[in-house]
């Protein structure tokens, strides 16, 4: 996660407002060379198209909802940002867009991959501990969880467009825990991959609570 230090600092009760703001141009910006593919594939190795894919923090769906819908697999994709859910409902309008907040969501639905891919490090310590229970109420038996943080517990800034943005990690040790209290196996944690572009990736197998 990108960092730099100044007086003033974004918050993370931001980070809608931001995304609202930065949409359009974050759209037209995002990086499409598809650098998650080797997450991805591990997300779905020995898996058949057709699976059900929660996309949390989708974003404009570009790459990764589309590489999903492109495998043959249905994917829901939620934000909390509108504009982000129209710029999605444009260009991937496969997808089924939900404006909502990651946080109180509660489908009456479950998935055989989760994602919060590049979103959930935005939210603050104990609204990522509370996503936990989030995850396993939408995890199908055997659904995989793929989220990114960073390799060590701390607070960074990076920028989207020309706004400034907060990024949260807990301690990896913390995040074990809460994977294991919520069901969830690890598979495997690459912090800090330069296959990944840098990015410190989680892959977990949802076993029961």
């Amino acid at each position: 996660m990108p960092c730099y230090y100044g007086e003033m600092r974004a918050r993370p009760d931001q980070i809608l407002a931001t995304y609202e703001r930065e949409a359009a141009d974050w759209a037209k910006q995002r990086n499409r060379s598809l650098w998650e593919r080797p997450a991805l594939e591990a997300c779905v190795a020995g898996r058949a198209p057709g699976l059900h894919v929660l996309d949390l923090g989708c974003g404009s769906g570009e790459p990764i909802a589309r590489w999903f819908v492109e495998r043959g697999d249905f994917v829901i994709g939620v934000d909390g940002a509108a504009a982000m859910i129209s710029e999605i409902r444009e260009r991937v309008p496969e997808v089924r867009a939900i404006n909502a907040d990651m946080r109180s969501l509660a489908m009456e639905e479950s998935f055989n991959i989760i994602l919060a891919f590049n979103s959930f490090f935005h939210l603050n310590e104990a609204d990522q501990r509370a996503m936990f229970p989030v995850f396993a109420a939408h995890a199908a038996p055997g659904a995989r969880l793929l989220f990114t943080s960073g390799p060590s517990h701390g607070e960074a800034w990076g920028t989207v467009g020309k706004s400034e943005v907060y990024h949260m990690s807990l301690a990896p040790n913390v995040y074990r825990a809460l994977l294991n209290q919520n069901g969830f196996a690890e598979v495997w944690f690459r912090p800090d991959d330069a296959e990944l572009m840098g990015h410190s990736v989680w892959l977990a197998e949802f076993t029961g609570v």
